[in-house]
């Protein structure tokens, strides 16, 4: 398969790029700390709302607060707009 922008795989809502372990959605480049942020939010607010155990909440909120950390030294392009400054054509 050819490369297509941030495209090499998926339907155009959202795309894949398994050798770089890259997702785009909507064309909006998915990092690691921004879904860090949706994770240890449903952990807090599971916890808040008695949705989940102590425990659960926990694990959610250690895996997102994991993920922010592996991404922190690229959280400057966490919200910004568009697919991102990589390179599409290797």
């Amino acid at each position: 398969m050819s490369p297509r922008g941030p495209w090499k795989w998926g339907n155009r809502a959202v795309g894949v790029d398994v050798g770089r372990r890259r997702i785009w959605i909507g064309g909006q480049r998915l990092h690691h700390g921004v879904t860090g942020i949706v994770l240890a939010g449903v952990g807090l607010t599971g916890l808040a709302a008695r949705r989940l155990s102590a425990r659960g909440s926990l694990e959610w909120a250690l895996v997102g607060t994991a993920l922010i950390a592996h991404d922190w030294h690229d959280r400057d392009q966490w919200f910004r707009r568009g697919a991102g400054e990589q390179d599409y054509s290797e």
